[in-house]
């Protein structure tokens, strides 16, 4: 048995497909077909069942790959426990960012942190809080930025910053003579959201304190982008509701449409996460450390009440 097989045995647990998997492991199609072969040979046992179409594990399988990708994982770190011993800071780093913090927080420090750390390798990903936990557990990622908190016990959470929510409301609107929003305004009748998928969606439902299953006519009006949100509130459609550092780059025109929340501002929780077993910790530090430094002089809210992005 061999650490090469087992990375092939997830490789195909992954895709469901010899060919694909192949390509992916940059092995052509028999090599790797032949080393599960063998492997499968040595425990006496069927891996994968190849009569159905797309391939999948059989009870057994499920199992030895469960123990693989432990295996596969705990090999690649030995080098992760070299590093950290010698305080050295580099090597590829795989991070995911949701995509309602993506577009603010990856330019405020994304520069400064590979100049200040050019032997760090990042690879930056997009991705929802549900696939970001599937990763992390799984080692596709060593880290993630998402909002918190997710109350899972295989992830570990540091708070990087709050992040107010913040109105967004135009003329005609029932709300925009009002200087403070508080959480009582809120009617989810007259809120455009992002749509399904999206934690922030899910934490505007929370703030209004309504149960995440409702449906109303209202909720035909969902978008992927707090960009095409704004612009439909313009048309009149509904307020909607922003995170803090989306506002700084509103157009002048747009800003006397903003809204702050009378304190404490309900506000989103932004986290650094890591599987509980990650040890390239001097990365993840030092990653926390510049966005902290960044994000500090551009938002400091401390009287702010935490609303979950768990879906209730």
């Amino acid at each position: 048995m061999t650490i090469t097989q087992l990375q092939y045995v997830l490789a195909v647990a992954e895709h469901q497909n010899f060919t694909y998997a192949a390509q992916k492991s940059f092995v052509t199609q028999p090599t790797l077909s032949m080393q599960i072969q063998k492997l499968e040979d040595e425990l006496e046992i069927q891996i994968f069942d190849r009569s159905k179409k797309p391939i999948q594990l059989t009870e057994i399988g499920k199992k030895i790959v469960e123990q693989a990708r432990s295996i596969v994982n705990e090999s690649g770190r030995m080098q992760d426990i070299v590093d950290q011993q010698k305080g050295f800071i580099g090597g590829e780093f795989r991070l995911g960012i949701i995509p309602t913090i993506m577009p603010t927080l990856l330019p405020m420090f994304l520069k400064t942190f590979i100049k200040k750390y050019p032997k760090v390798n990042l690879k930056i990903e997009e991705l929802t809080t549900e696939v970001i936990i599937k990763k992390l557990n799984e080692g596709h990622l060593d880290a993630a930025i998402a909002a918190t908190p997710l109350g899972n016990d295989q992830i570990k959470e540091r708070i990087l910053y709050y992040e107010p929510f913040v109105g967004y409301t135009t003329e005609n609107h029932r709300l925009y003579d009002k200087k403070e929003l508080v959480t009582a305004d809120l009617d989810i009748d007259d809120i455009l959201l992002l749509e399904d998928g999206h934690c922030f969606r899910d934490g505007v439902i929370n703030l209004c304190k309504v149960p995440r299953a409702i449906d109303h006519d209202h909720f035909q009006l969902e978008s992927g982008s707090f960009e095409t949100l704004i612009k439909l509130s313009n048309e009149d459609l509904g307020m909607t509701l922003l995170p803090y550092l989306h506002t700084l780059d509103i157009r002048e025109s747009e800003r006397k449409y903003l809204r702050h929340f009378a304190e404490p501002r309900p506000a989103r929780e932004v986290s650094l996460l890591f599987h509980k077993s990650e040890l390239k910790m001097q990365i993840i530090e030092a990653l926390r450390t510049v966005i902290m430094s960044i994000v500090r002089g551009a938002i400091a809210f401390h009287n702010v009440e935490i609303i979950s992005p768990v879906q209730k």
